[in-house]
């Protein structure tokens, strides 16, 4: 006679937390406004001209859009543009980003990172999911790791049921 064995999910057991940046990171679609199309002669940004602008074009277009606001040339622009363009884009979305287009993916982990409390982890074991669906950027798992390594009993990357170990706190 044999009996039946209950099937033991030990990874549920384990006490285990993982996180996973693309929860933390929401995804987006991503729209570009480069200022350099509004420059007179490719050089210079002519006040009324760029006023004509932001009033005729079509800012509901980024509705529901994470958008970065940049100059891809080397021309100055002065601060009240980025101020014009980001009042005409508020309406539509409330991610507004200064910086180049391969700088956002950094800037969003950070700001995402920032608005966890680490402390919520203490002497915990945290897996860092990867493999995910989308591209997370490298520099996001570093500031995760930075953020969570004063607080964690230890931390991991991958799956909680093959993971690689990252950090240990040592005993005292």
């Amino acid at each position: 006679m044999s009996q039946e064995q209950e099937i033991v999910n030990k990874v549920a057991q384990s006490g285990i937390v993982t996180l996973d940046l693309e929860d933390l990171i929401p995804d987006l679609p991503v729209s570009v406004i480069d200022l350099k199309d509004q420059l007179f002669q490719g050089l210079i940004l002519r006040e009324k001209d760029f006023r004509a602008f932001v009033k005729e074009h079509n800012w509901e277009q980024y509705s529901e859009h994470r958008i970065v606001v940049y100059c891809s040339t080397d021309a100055i622009i002065p601060t009240w543009a980025y101020m014009l363009v980001t009042k005409a884009l508020e309406p539509f979305s409330s991610e507004i980003y200064f910086c180049k287009p391969e700088s956002l993916d950094e800037l969003l982990a950070e700001r995402a990172i920032a608005k966890i409390d680490p402390k919520q982890y203490e002497d915990t074991r945290v897996v860092i999911k990867g493999c995910g669906d989308r591209l997370i950027s490298n520099h996001a798992y570093v500031a995760l790791s930075t953020a969570l390594m004063p607080y964690v009993k230890s931390l991991m990357y991958g799956e909680p049921c093959s993971t690689v170990p990252i950090y240990k706190k040592p005993r005292n």
